[in-house]
């Protein structure tokens, strides 16, 4: 049965009810089964996008029943050029830019989180968890669920079954009413969106937007029990190169396990013995040059990555990846009514953090075991407001780190938004800690002479602070007004000096920044492009003693449009300091020059043919050379490209080319080159080749107060073969190895290589 009610500023909205069958089908891409006979048959009906909820061009039709254990679906979307189907065997969510039908399920209908899921017409599935709080959409949760799709004379039909396991939901209602919207993606000359039902662009909230569907009565996870066991293998080979020595060989075997139960259906259990969390696949090249803060990484590992969204707040304060190698880890998260709580605790057998500063920070490491507990508490009284708190805690023998944080966000109306969040530390570093940093990659001074003026803030605290703990706090006020054709938002954030966000990646202290932005959106009909956007902000940063760090004017303009392109172009004026590497001024808080920067910039994706991805990025004009306090030219030129040579092979590859120039030549030039194919043999099972090689040729002559290498090289690659019976049964076999080359080695050397295995299985009790 389907019936509509009204929301989002429509005055009908899609409703249906579920019919709920003794027995399932087998997931065979084929709907011969009598129970599709008794399933709700829904339609497709509305384009979302880039038209506003028109009548979808081609038709897709879905069915839709459940069992006490699992939800089914099954969709025919009919094409009348099924030779323009764009589908390619990928490996787990790889398969954005193809055709796809989707599901999203907000489980406790609260617009909070949802559930998504994706399916090409070969069946290869992706899955994210979408969150209304923070505005982010994560694909790397992944969860076991089954689906299977074949193309037909008529389009293609896919078949899906969700095990209710997956979900959080309360399992004491007689009758479920979730969130609901069907969705197909129908990439063509544009990439088009058809829905269940009208999306209203006047309202900011994506997820109150939801449909809704009933029934489930007598839902059950079921005996919800997972055992993962796991077994890793690697040899890792590594060796000195100035001067060349011989290798020094390390095997290593482990064994590990997970569990993860599903206490109820709103509360689940992760627990890890021992557990492998060595990644699989490589990260993204990034050059670090002329930074002076540290590079970001986001978090990839499964026993972190599950439920990880009931930890999201306004700041980010939990970033998992600053927990490296435990021994073991324990997790409960749990939502009961109104109210969610999540609780993470590991140990590490090192600790390792951010030392931030207001001009830098760099990454400290100690050589002791530490111990982290991160817990989080959201009380959601109604769709328009929550409020919430979440403390971390990173402790070893000599240091720790504790944060306690609240946060509020209101939605006074369908296009006003307000957060608030507040928190405070208290930290102790060891001792001796700020040695270490003294002579880091841009103070570059021994430590035996470093003299204050010399060094960076994130230098200078750990001096003053060395004989005991030093607290403070940072807090973060937003709003935000979205409407159709325009939006307006402010930001304010303020961190104290001696704050600290440990497990967290709070990289910038001592700063107050205030932000105020806006712009305006079109939507033309009958051209080329289909959205423009023009807009900008103004910002202003200073420290918390009112030295002027930064200000800031940006202009720019979007435009989507035909070829799936997507075209941005703005420019920036911008006075901020430098760094502070005057030996000859005592006086440090105001070792700092002031500089005026215009930076222009243009970015570019477009997909010409089915086979092509397209992509541009290019900065130009004045940047600072961090290095030695002065103004430079930077151009900045990055292609890539997704190139599909089969519809099971593809070629990944990125350049990037930089250079800065200042008075008297060009201080250096740096190149990232980035390659990766991938042959995704079946559903299951792909061979990965990954290159990623780096160049930087600096000029010594130009650095005042540094003697860098006028070279530095370094390519890193890898071969992996992987088996994926589902995100957690897997088998992974592969090789690695690293070169490198500077002043004292003329050519790229070899100084590292690894060969690794891991098996793991994970039994559904």
């Amino acid at each position: 049965m389907i019936s509509t009610h009204a929301c989002g500023g429509y005055a009908e909205q899609f409703h249906a009810k579920i019919p709920t069958l003794a027995q399932g089908v087998d997931i065979d891409g084929e709907f011969n089964e009598p129970q599709w006979q008794h399933a709700v048959e829904i339609e497709l009906k509305y384009e979302t996008s880039p038209a506003e909820n028109t009548l979808a061009p081609v038709m897709t039709k879905a069915k839709m029943f459940a069992t006490d254990t699992s939800l089914f679906f099954a969709f025919i979307a009919y094409d009348p050029h099924p030779e323009a189907i764009r589908a390619n065997l990928r490996d787990r969510d790889k398969s954005w830019g193809d055709d796809l039908v989707g599901i999203k399920l907000d489980t406790f209908n609260n617009a909070r989180l949802a559930y998504q899921f994706f399916i090409n017409p070969l069946g290869v599935q992706s899955d994210s968890i979408e969150n209304e709080l923070t505005g982010q959409e994560s694909d790397a949760w992944d969860g076991i669920w089954y689906s299977k799709g074949k193309i037909t004379v008529q389009g293609y039909q896919v078949e899906v079954e969700l095990p209710l396991r997956l979900f959080n939901f309360d399992d004491n209602k007689d009758i479920q009413t979730w969130g609901f919207e069907l969705i197909r993606f129908y990439p063509r000359n544009e990439t088009h969106r058809f829905s269940t039902h009208k999306i209203d662009r006047n309202v900011s909230c994506k997820l109150c937007q939801l449909g809704t569907i009933e029934g489930l009565a007598g839902a059950s996870q079921g005996q919800d029990i997972q055992l993962t066991p796991s077994l890793v293998a690697n040899q890792s080979n590594q060796r000195p190169l100035n001067p060349v020595g011989e290798w020094d060989d390390d095997t290593n075997v482990e064994v590990g396990l997970d569990l993860r139960w599903g206490i109820t259906p709103t509360t689940l259990l992760n627990a890890t013995i021992n557990p492998d969390f060595s990644q699989v696949e490589a990260d993204a090249g990034q050059l670090d040059v002329n930074n002076t803060f540290a590079l970001f990484y986001p978090e990839k590992r499964a026993f972190f990555l599950d439920n990880k969204d009931y930890f999201d707040s306004q700041l980010n304060l939990l970033h998992t990846r600053n927990i490296s190698s435990p021994d073991y880890g324990l997790k409960l998260t749990s939502k009961t009514d109104d109210h969610t709580i999540a609780v993470l605790a590991t140990n590490d057998t090192q600790t390792q953090f951010l030392v931030p500063g207001n001009l830098s920070s760099d990454i400290a490491t100690l050589n002791q075991e530490s111990y982290n507990v991160a817990a989080r508490y959201r009380f959601d009284p109604s769709n328009q407001f929550s409020i919430g708190g979440i403390v971390t805690l990173k402790q070893a023998e000599d240091y720790h780190n504790y944060v306690y944080s609240g946060d509020v966000k209101y939605q006074p109306t369908e296009q006003d938004t307000f957060t608030a969040q507040y928190a405070f530390s208290q930290t102790q570093y060891p001792d001796d800690l700020f040695q270490s940093f003294c002579h880091g990659a841009d103070c570059q001074i021994p430590p035996t002479t470093c003299d204050l003026s010399n060094c960076d803030y994130n230098e200078r605290v750990l001096r003053t602070n060395k004989q005991g703990q030093f607290n403070d706090n940072m807090y973060k006020l937003t709003y935000n007004h979205n409407r159709r054709n325009w939006y307006a938002n402010a930001r304010y954030e303020s961190i104290g000096d001696d704050f600290r966000g440990d497990l967290g990646f709070i990289e910038k202290v001592d700063s107050a920044k205030f932000v105020a932005g806006g712009g305006y959106k079109w939507y033309p009909s009958d051209s080329f492009f289909s959205k423009i956007n023009l807009g900008g902000d103004w910002d202003i940063t200073h420290t918390q003693n009112g030295e002027r760090l930064e200000q800031e004017t940006e202009m720019f303009i979007e435009f989507e449009g035909g070829y799936q392109s997507y075209i941005a172009s703005g420019i920036a004026t911008r006075e901020r300091v430098g760094r502070r590497h005057n030996p000859s001024i005592i006086d440090i808080d105001n070792n700092t020059q002031m500089f005026n920067e215009v930076m222009g910039w243009f970015y570019t994706n477009f997909v010409p043919t089915q086979a092509l991805k397209l992509e541009l990025d290019v900065n130009y004009g004045d940047n600072i050379d961090f290095a030695n306090d002065r103004l430079g030219t930077l151009t900045m030129f990055n292609p890539g490209l997704e190139w599909k040579l089969t519809n099971s092979i593809v070629v990944n590859a990125s350049h990037r080319y930089q250079t800065l120039d200042v008075d008297g030549g060009r201080l250096f030039r740096a190149n990232l080159t980035d390659v990766r194919l991938n042959w995704q043999i079946n559903l299951n099972s792909f061979i990965r080749l990954t290159s990623v090689y780096t160049n930087i040729k600096r000029d010594p002559n130009l650095y005042l107060y540094q003697n860098p290498n006028k070279l530095y090289q370094d390519l890193g690659n890898e071969v992996l073969y992987g088996y994926k019976l589902n995100p957690q049964s897997v088998f992974y076999l592969g090789y690695s190895d690293a070169f490198s080359a500077n002043d004292d080695i003329d050519s790229l050397t070899q100084n590292e290589k690894t060969y690794f295995m891991k098996v793991s299985y994970a039994w559904l009790l």
